[in-house]
């Protein structure tokens, strides 16, 4: 059977690298995606390539009535929620003395508030969908290496992704009470339009980061999308039903350092 036969996802940042690729072994595993993205065209190319067990959704996890009405298009189109995965976010790199302030506060919106914001308004029908079905909900956020470890000239970001973790842990404790399990993925640099767009930031070619990259991960590569939407895919699933509070590396052994 498969591994998410009957559930249904809500996916933020959906129409990214990391999002599109977990909203695809969702649907491959039977389950139903609502993929939520600021970029319509791209969200609607991805809804569209998934086919119909995938749906596209406005929204902007800054806006709280976005976030309300993002989960509601989720129940009404597919008829429930079991799955909220926080993964909308953004690149922010620089060296903390010259940090423009408004550019370190939007990356901790982006990153931080925007999945607290969508967590809490997501929470009663997670709670009443745990409480239909008997079986626990699953709310999950992508963090980062950066949540476990730390780097120069991304401090801000590095920062936000803590804060990540840390959300995590509380409301893993606070929810378990509702048989809602919370846990986040905490990858390695992966092959995505975010990761090019900060290896261009920092003024590097793609090529030469991945290289010096794959020099810091014992098992010598970049990850892949599929590698974090796996991860996502077991602690979404019922084999994970007693995993909650986890921060998961999916680093090729860079946390064991």
């Amino acid at each position: 059977m498969a591994r998410l036969q009957g559930k249904v996802a809500l996916i933020t940042g959906g129409a990214g690298g990391l999002g599109s690729a977990t909203a695809r072994r969702f649907i491959e595993e039977g389950c139903q995606v609502a993929i939520a993205d600021i970029n319509d065209e791209a969200g609607e190319k991805v809804s569209g390539e998934l086919g119909e067990a995938c749906a596209f959704v406005h929204n902007d996890h800054l806006d709280n009535d976005s976030n309300t009405a993002a989960v509601a298009f989720a129940v009404d189109t597919f008829g429930g929620l079991d799955i909220l995965l926080n993964n909308a976010g953004a690149p922010y790199t620089g060296r903390i003395e010259t940090a423009d302030d408004e550019a370190v506060q939007r990356a901790f919106d982006l990153n931080l508030l925007g999945p607290f914001r969508m967590t809490k308004a997501a929470i009663a029908v997670l709670r009443a969908r745990a409480k239909e079905t008997g079986k626990t909900t699953s709310i999950l956020y992508t963090a980062s290496g950066q949540a476990v470890n730390a780097k120069p000239n991304i401090s801000a970001y590095t920062a936000a992704k803590h804060g990540v973790r840390g959300l995590m842990r509380s409301v893993a404790l606070e929810l378990a009470p509702d048989n809602i399990r919370v846990n986040c993925v905490c990858p390695v640099a992966t092959d995505t339009p975010l990761f090019r767009a900060m290896t261009e930031e920092l003024g590097g070619s793609f090529e030469g980061a991945v290289s010096q990259f794959e020099q810091t991960v014992p098992l010598g590569r970049l990850a892949r999308p599929v590698d974090t939407a796996n991860a996502f895919l077991f602690l979404a699933s019922d084999e994970a039903e007693m995993v909650t509070g986890v921060a998961l590396p999916v680093d090729g052994g860079v946390s064991a350092y």
